[in-house]
């Protein structure tokens, strides 16, 4: 098995040996969002030394960095005289470098003391390439160009992509990463991620790859050995996004609308209400709110599939995250979307499974509650940062 896993501290300098004796490794990268994963090891005294807060867990498989991020919880030890005599045993549960950038949220002038930011102001980019305006929200948020008190240790950005479209931004108080997402989404549907290399976490965005013709997986190709499916109506087809309030004086309420006509034609007409956290749709703010709803309610179809490394395809070799794949199931029909999440199980005995999620943004395995909850989160973050 080709997993090895290592300890370093938050200046990336490897604390010890590789950990040994680890009994379960589960790790789950997610795009456009940061990853998460938990290991099990014998709580030995060289093993607990190096699991501290502030450091960080690099799972290296086949001598690539699959995913490396800091210890969120450091130690969960039990110990039991009747079920785990001897050293007992630690859960240390760990995220990827995304965490600490999900960690801010958009100051309205970021090069301010916190104590100094204006009222009613926001953080505005107008009219920009979606890569540029990301690099930018992240770099003074909490990059090289960021108050040294904001500052995420080690942390760069990589080199520019040249990816993504014209876009706009109009962003206050909210979570970084969410204000990113909304870019991408609208911007090309680019991704965006951490990687990294030598002494340093880079930051950068990519393009997904369409790999429908390469990245392929079928009972007959001998690379599937499990799929579910699950295609469901659109949540909205029609955004009807309202501006806020003129001031007073003035006349009139701009309204902007949103549509997948394809979707309603399919499916059937379903409206959305957006209260928008602009007065007007000058720089497009309104606009974008449609369409990210739209892309977020369009019909999921959601693939859950337990697939089997080949020599010719391989993930996080020969496809990753946000690339689009094709998954032929049994009945006939092929179904090409993206690539939402990536899951990661291994132990010394069974050795490693891959589970990879495919659909729409909205495709995932949490339960229908959670959904809502997430939902009506980011919906009460627009209210809020008004």
């Amino acid at each position: 098995m080709g997993v090895q896993l290592l300890i370093t501290d938050r200046n990336l300098v490897v604390q010890g040996d590789p950990l040994d004796g680890w009994t379960g490794l589960d790790a789950t990268k997610r795009f456009n969002e940061p990853g998460s994963g938990s290991v099990d090891l014998p709580a030995r005294p060289d093993v607990m030394a190096q699991l501290q807060p502030g450091n960080r867990l690099l799972v290296i498989r086949d001598k690539d960095v699959w995913m490396a991020g800091p210890l969120e919880i450091p130690t969960d030890f039990s110990w039991s005289v009747a079920d785990n005599p001897g050293v007992g045993s630690v859960t240390m549960s760990f995220s990827d470098d995304l965490a600490p950038v999900a960690g801010r949220i958009t100051w309205p002038t970021p090069a301010s003391a916190w104590t100094a930011q204006l009222a009613n102001t926001y953080r505005q980019i107008t009219s920009t390439n979606a890569e540029t305006i990301i690099r930018q929200l992240v770099n003074e948020n909490c990059g090289p160009g960021a108050r040294t008190e904001r500052r995420i240790p080690s942390f760069a950005l990589d080199t520019v992509a040249g990816v993504g479209t014209s876009t706009s931004v109009r962003t206050r108080f909210e979570a970084l990463l969410d204000t990113c997402r909304r870019v991408a989404v609208d911007g090309g549907q680019i991704g965006f991620r951490t990687r990294q290399t030598g002494n340093q976490i880079l930051f950068g965005c990519y393009a997904p790859r369409d790999l429908t013709k390469t990245a392929r997986f079928s009972i007959g190709l001998g690379n599937l050995r499990s799929v579910q499916a699950k295609q469901s109506a659109p949540t909205a087809t029609h955004a009807l996004v309202a501006g806020t309030e003129p001031a007073t004086g003035t006349t009139g309420r701009t309204y902007v609308q949103a549509t997948d006509a394809a979707a309603a034609a399919t499916w059937w007409r379903v409206e959305r209400y957006i209260d928008g956290s602009a007065e007007t749709d000058a720089n497009g703010e309104l606009s974008q709110a449609g369409r990210e709803e739209i892309a977020g309610g369009a019909a999921p179809v959601e693939l859950a599939t337990v697939t089997v490394d080949t020599p010719t395809l391989r993930a996080g070799r020969d496809f990753d995250l946000g690339d689009k794949v094709t998954v032929a199931l049994p009945y006939g029909v092929e179904v090409a979307d993206l690539v939402r999440s990536i899951h990661l199980q291994a132990t010394p005995a069974s050795g490693e499974y891959v589970t990879t999620l495919i659909g729409s943004p909205e495709a995932t395995t949490d339960p229908a509650t959670v959904k809502a909850l997430r939902t009506l989160g980011r919906r009460l973050g627009r209210l809020e940062t008004r």
